[in-house]
């Protein structure tokens, strides 16, 4: 079906820069945009279907990049815990941190768990986010992870949405493999990663790089195995301390490095030579009451790509808007509306490996977009909250309005 989408104003965020078209027309068909352009301009056509869209402000749909959307168990008990002043290690020692929602996770059937993540996603698409990552990383051995992996592919299959699958296995040591964290790594490589490929699970391949989790080594280890089979990969990277994890995955021409708040500038220099993304997640950096802020003059000089996501996760950014991360990507990093909106748009497809295919309004690409009621492309980092008017549409169907 051709349609054609008339009377609105476009950011298109081609080039990662608003790229404004006031009075603009946009030609779907087949899902993809066939047109788009200054009304005044539109050639001739016939189209079966014409939607006046009000005068709406027209972006791209919104790209989350970053999340852990699929988990069992709560653990809003050790929010409560940490504010009344008993320590991260003490709840660690109580069981509690990531080996609680492992536990929950491994108990959850995988109904259970699509049936929690479903409606965690529904409030990001109700935000106006067409396109996600989710990974693994809470079930730590085969059969878990592989059930976390096919509640994401359902997810995908099931909701009007362009869902990505992340592998995670290397996200956290299971209680299984106490002090033995170089034979999980080989239990990854040799076992998890290969089976869990071969299936089509795995869009790309993840790791933690951290003190509290897995060293550059054992890190560059998964990616060789990540690279043997031919997946992309990614990294949480320079979190908590600067181990130039950063740096590692630019090695590996990763899709992204994540976090970053102790990258230093050298690490910053390796991405922009590789093209590696920094995706910034200013929720956990919230959440978490942090102070280290991400190196954004660095970022900036070296012309490092920056995405923001919302790290959607139980336990350090149980964050169910991506607007508002928006909010917080200027006012924690000072990052302004123009590239904060970039960053879940266009940079954020780049850091999926979509940025063929999504991110910007440009002829060609697929016809994900939304109409918001609002009186400038600025107000989506505005407001605190609340539920802007919209539609949603993606591959030129509305999915929400």
């Amino acid at each position: 079906m051709k349609t054609l989408w008339q009377h609105c104003h476009v950011a298109s965020m081609a080039q990662g820069t608003y790229s404004i078209i006031e009075d603009a027309a946009i030609v779907t068909s087949a899902g993809h945009i066939e047109w788009i352009g200054p009304q005044a301009s539109l050639p001739p056509l016939s189209a079966d279907r014409t939607v006046d869209l009000g005068g709406a402000w027209v972006t791209p749909g919104l790209i989350d990049c970053h999340t852990h959307a699929v988990f069992g168990g709560n653990r809003s008990g050790e929010f409560e815990q940490r504010l009344q002043g008993v320590s991260y290690a003490d709840i660690a020692a109580q069981g509690g941190g990531i080996a609680s929602t492992v536990r929950a996770t491994r108990a959850a059937s995988e109904d259970e768990l699509f049936a929690s993540a479903r409606q965690r996603v529904q409030a990001l698409m109700r935000d106006g986010v067409t396109t996600l990552e989710i990974k693994s990383g809470y079930g730590l051995d085969l059969a878990n992870e592989r059930k976390l992996l096919k509640v994401i592919r359902r997810l995908g299959e099931e909701l009007p949405l362009t869902v990505r699958s992340t592998c995670l296995a290397a996200h956290a040591l299971p209680p299984e493999y106490k002090d033995r964290a170089d034979d999980y790594i080989s239990h990854i490589c040799d076992d998890m990663l290969p089976a869990l490929a071969a299936e089509g699970l795995v869009d790309a391949v993840d790791a933690f790089c951290e003190y509290l989790a897995f060293s550059p080594d054992q890190v560059e280890r998964v990616f060789i195995k990540a690279r043997e089979l031919q997946l992309p990969v990614k990294l949480h990277a320079e979190q908590l301390s600067s181990l130039h994890g950063s740096s590692l995955a630019a090695r590996y021409q990763a899709l992204s490095a994540d976090h970053l708040e102790f990258m230093t500038e050298e690490d910053a220099i390796a991405m922009a030579e590789s093209g590696t993304v920094a995706v910034l997640l200013p929720g956990a950096f919230y959440f978490l009451r942090e102070t280290q802020l991400p190196p954004m003059d660095a970022l900036r000089k070296h012309g490092v790509k920056i995405a923001i996501a919302s790290d959607l996760n139980p336990g350090t950014s149980p964050a169910l808007s991506l607007r508002l991360m928006l909010n917080m990507a200027c006012t924690l990093f000072r990052m302004t509306p123009e590239e904060a909106l970039a960053g879940v748009t266009l940079h954020a497809a780049t850091a999926l490996g979509l940025g063929h295919s999504h991110g910007s309004l440009e002829v060609g690409k697929m016809a994900d977009f939304v109409a918001w009621q609002i009186e400038r492309p600025a107000d989506l980092c505005y407001w605190l909250g609340g539920d802007l008017p919209k539609r949603v549409v993606r591959l030129g169907r509305e999915i929400f309005n």
